[in-house]
């Protein structure tokens, strides 16, 4: 099962991406994981990639790839693995193609922009023990505090409506055309591709994405 998830910021990939790769018995690898791996150990990529990090640039997509070549080279992706947050881009999923990567399913969470601000900009968070609420879906039994501690909760900044419509913008012009990209595949190599609706329960959304994966 080699598998890309694809979603907005806020569909709940992370969450459905739990459930993918325990049931599956694959690795979740996201580029920020690989990175700081790679940089850790030293590798040639990953001083190549600390050189371009430490001089305030972005990781070219090169590195990128060799990264994920080097990475699903390992022992725990003999099964397969789940890509977090990448590719990114049409030129990085073109690479990856010509790199000889192999993708067996795209699964997008599908859910509209105006559901996202609603659920994002609406979470309010205790700094001291990352506890999380929901102005509407879970408040706090006294507005704007922490049911625990009584201390004033706080909306982080990447929370707010503002940054979160600049992240969705991002996504519909870089990300999004991704689903096209591999709906237009052809041949052996493409990847069954499927669209799940990401509102309901978590458990209605979990049940949709392991039926589109023939579970």
């Amino acid at each position: 099962m080699r598998l890309i998830l694809l979603g907005a910021p806020g569909a709940g990939k992370g969450t459905q991406a739990q459930f993918i790769t325990e049931t599956w018995g694959i690795p979740q690898i996201s580029t920020g994981d690989m990175l700081r791996a790679a940089v850790k150990a030293q590798t040639e990529l990953g001083i190549a990639a600390k050189a371009v990090m430490d001089a305030g640039g972005l990781v070219s997509d090169d590195i990128i790839i060799g990264l994920v070549k080097e990475r699903i080279k390992q022992p725990d992706c003999a099964n397969g693995f789940l890509f977090d947050g990448f590719p990114r881009t049409i030129p990085q999923a073109e690479a990856m193609v010509d790199a000889g990567v192999d993708i067996d399913h795209v699964v997008e969470i599908a859910v509209q922009d105006e559901e996202i601000v609603a659920r994002l900009s609406g979470r309010r968070v205790h700094p001291a023990s990352g506890r999380v609420y929901h102005v509407l879906h879970n408040p706090p039994q006294r507005e704007g505090l922490d049911d625990e501690s009584g201390e004033p909760l706080v909306q982080r900044d990447d929370d707010k409506e503002e940054t979160i419509r600049k992240r969705l913008q991002v996504y519909q012009e870089q990300t999004r055309p991704l689903v096209q990209f591999y709906q237009s595949m052809t041949g052996p190599r493409a990847p069954a591709c499927h669209r799940v609706e990401g509102v309901g329960s978590v458990e209605d959304i979990r049940r949709k994405v392991f039926a589109a994966l023939g579970r």
